[in-house]
C-alpha cells in the first residue's frame, strides 16, 4: 500500500508533519467506531481494517527512516528484512569511532557536555544523510534509488546511536 496516496500527500521525503497529523486525524474521524455503530458486521470489520491501515501509514510516514524505506519500496527497492550489508569502509570506521566515543562518555571529565557534543555530532550526520537522501530521491532514477538505499542504511545506524545516547543520558542523569 502506498501510504502517501492514503494520506493524499505527494511522494516526498520532505513532508510537513503537521499536515500529515491533520490528515491522520481527519481519516481516523471517518473510520471511528461510533460512525459504524449501526452498520453491518462486514462494514465494522472494514472500518477496523481501514483504521489499522491509517495507523500503520501514520507510523511509517512520521519517522524519517521508515518514510525513506517506504519511498524506496514504492520505487522497487526493498530494504525490509534484507541481508545486504553496508560496504562503505569509511562509514563503518566512523561508526566504530562514534561507538567508542559513546562508551567513553561516562568517564569523561564533563559527561553532560560530552553527551551534548556527541548528540550534536550525530544529529549533524543525520541531517546530512537526510539532505543527501532527499537529493537522490529527486533524481528519480534507479541508480539514485539504490544509492539512497545505502543512505537509509547509514541513517538507521545513526538513529540507533542517537537512541543509545538518549538511553545513556537517562542512565547517567536519572531521568
Amino acid at each position: 500500500m502506498n501510504y502517501f496516496e492514503l494520506f493524499a500527500l505527494p511522494v516526498s521525503f520532505d513532508i510537513d508533519t503537521g499536515d500529515l497529523k491533520a490528515k491522520y486525524l481527519e481519516l481516523q474521524r471517518h473510520v471511528h467506531p461510533d460512525n459504524f455503530a449501526n452498520a453491518t458486521e462486514r462494514e465494522r470489520l472494514l472500518a477496523v481494517h481501514k483504521a489499522a491501515q491509517i495507523n500503520d501509514g501514520f507510523d511509517v510516514l512520521k519517522h524519517i527512516d521508515s518514510r525513506a524505506q517506504h519511498i524506496l519500496s514504492i520505487n522497487g527497492i526493498e530494504l525490509a528484512h534484507e541481508t545486504q550489508t553496508l560496504k562503505d569502509p569509511m562509514f563503518l570506521m566512523q561508526q566504530m569511532e562514534l561507538r567508542e566515543t559513546l562508551e567513553d562518555i561516562p568517564s569523561a571529565s564533563d559527561p553532560e557536555q560530552a553527551l551534548i557534543d556527541f548528540q550534536s555530532e550525530v544529529d549533524g550526520y543525520i541531517k546530512s544523510i537526510n539532505r543527501l537522501f532527499s537529493s537522490l530521491f529527486q533524481q528519480a532514477d534507479q541508480v539514485s534509488f539504490e544509492k539512497a538505499g545505502d543512505e537509509v542504511r547509514k541513517l538507521k545506524f545513526m538513529l540507533k546511536l542517537s537512541q543509545e545516547a538518549v538511553a545513556l543520558e537517562d542512565k547517567l542523569f536519572d531521568f
